[in-house]
């Protein structure tokens, strides 16, 4: 639980907010009666190998059937998942859109109570921009039209933020350990998350201090987590039958076997190289998404919620198999942290970069496995501006974190060294 203790949280009403969401929920229930799955699912930039609905479908066939699903080695999922839509949930086309698009109202609430408990306040007039900044953000919406099951992964990742904000231990280790259990790479949450519960989610941005965090502590966190995960890797064993699904779901983010084109850097490097080189360059892909971990938790230590918030954009840019909702909450969470507005740098040039990368990749996308006038090198340069755009997005965050400790800046002086 968090150490610190909190004050009462302000009861100022705002109910122009819920008329808002009201009509942010119908406007996305309307797109999703358009039955546009059929047209999205097959857009690389949308889902992945590990998160298509189609492969899910496929799945759930083989499973009620009686066969294993992890034979074939093309279904990607976690046995949690299939287990869940095998039995409780919809997978008819309908029915699945509905419950994506609930599933983004819930996760875009989600992200209004993280900035209500960062803020430590009952309601705010920011909670509009907050629910739209998620619910009508592109790189949020489109995958979910195309019933990608990153849209869940999105929405468990901030359910665990808001736990760890609000210092429930046990659950948000629990919905941690489900979410690294969907998506391996999720792994490199856990220290800035235990951070989280072993401190507080309010913001010391602006006043960094060192922060004393008895380590048995975060040991006993890191324990119970391992338990739960322990748990629900034999559950999902039990679901599975056996063994078999590690190799084609948590094997499959750290090894690429399938070189389905995405919105990362992995896939076109790979499908260069020489088979005898791509267990070295395996490795220093995944080391090189791991090396950022304690860097930004020891720089950011004062605030882990920012440093959970750095470590999903850069989850987002180099993980293995990226979809454009993995960008897309990083880019949401923003809105959680207006205290960085004025200290960024160049937010139109990111801005720019984005909408430069987001046109380009369906158009260099079409140019090459429709039209057959262009190849993959097409498709593969506008994921490099896409990459760029994103690690813009990145360092401007990254500076606008520690700048603000300075304060506002003075005419006639220039900060040459923080």
């Amino acid at each position: 639980m968090a150490t610190s203790s909190k004050a009462s949280p302000s009861t100022y009403e705002y109910p122009n907010f819920y008329s808002s969401f009201f009509a942010i929920a119908a406007a996305r229930l309307w797109l999703s009666s358009k039955n546009l799955s059929d047209t999205l699912k097959h857009e690389q930039v949308l889902s992945s190998p590990l998160t298509s609905f189609e492969q899910l479908q496929e799945g759930i066939h083989l499973f009620k059937h009686g066969i294993d699903p992890y034979a074939g080695g093309s279904f990607r999922h976690s046995p949690l998942l299939l287990s869940f839509f095998a039995t409780l949930l919809p997978n008819s086309r309908w029915l699945a859109s509905v419950l994506w698009t609930l599933n983004d109202l819930l996760a875009s609430w989600i992200l209004v109570q993280i900035f209500r408990t960062r803020q430590n306040v009952r309601q705010s007039p920011r909670d509009t921009l907050i629910a739209a900044s998620y619910c009508l953000n592109p790189y949020i919406f489109l995958p979910s039209l195309a019933l990608s099951t990153s849209s869940f992964e999105n929405t468990l990742l901030l359910l665990t933020i808001l736990l760890a904000c609000k210092g429930k231990t046990s659950a948000t280790l629990f919905a941690l350990s489900f979410l690294v259990h969907l998506s391996l790479s999720t792994t490199i949450l856990l220290p800035p998350i235990l951070l989280l519960l072993a401190t507080d989610s309010f913001s010391h941005l602006a006043s960094p201090q060192p922060t004393s965090v008895k380590i048995r502590r975060l040991l006993e966190f890191f324990g119970e987590s391992l338990l739960y995960f322990g748990v629900l890797t034999l559950v999902s064993a039990l679901v599975a039958g056996g063994w078999e699904w590690i190799p084609q779901t948590w094997g499959a983010t750290l090894t690429l076997p399938d070189l389905t084109p995405n919105t990362g850097v992995w896939w076109y490097f790979f499908t260069e190289m020489f088979d005898h080189f791509r267990p070295f360059f395996l490795m220093v892909f995944s080391v090189h998404l791991i090396i950022y971990v304690i860097p930004v938790c020891l720089k950011f230590q004062h605030d882990p919620l920012y440093a959970t918030f750095i470590l999903v954009g850069i989850l987002g840019t180099y993980k293995s198999y990226t979809t454009l909702s993995d960008p897309g909450v990083f880019l949401s969470m923003f809105a959680v942290f207006p205290e960085i507005y004025p200290y960024l740098r160049h937010p139109i040039v990111t801005t720019l970069l984005h909408l430069h990368a987001s046109l380009l990749m369906p158009l260099f996308n079409h140019l090459w496995l429709t039209q057959g006038t262009g190849n993959a090198n097409f498709f593969y340069a506008s994921t490099l501006v896409f990459a760029c755009a994103q690690g813009a997005a990145l360092v401007d965050a990254v500076w606008a974190g520690l700048r603000i400790a300075i304060g506002p800046p003075v005419e006639g002086y220039v900060i040459v060294q923080e």
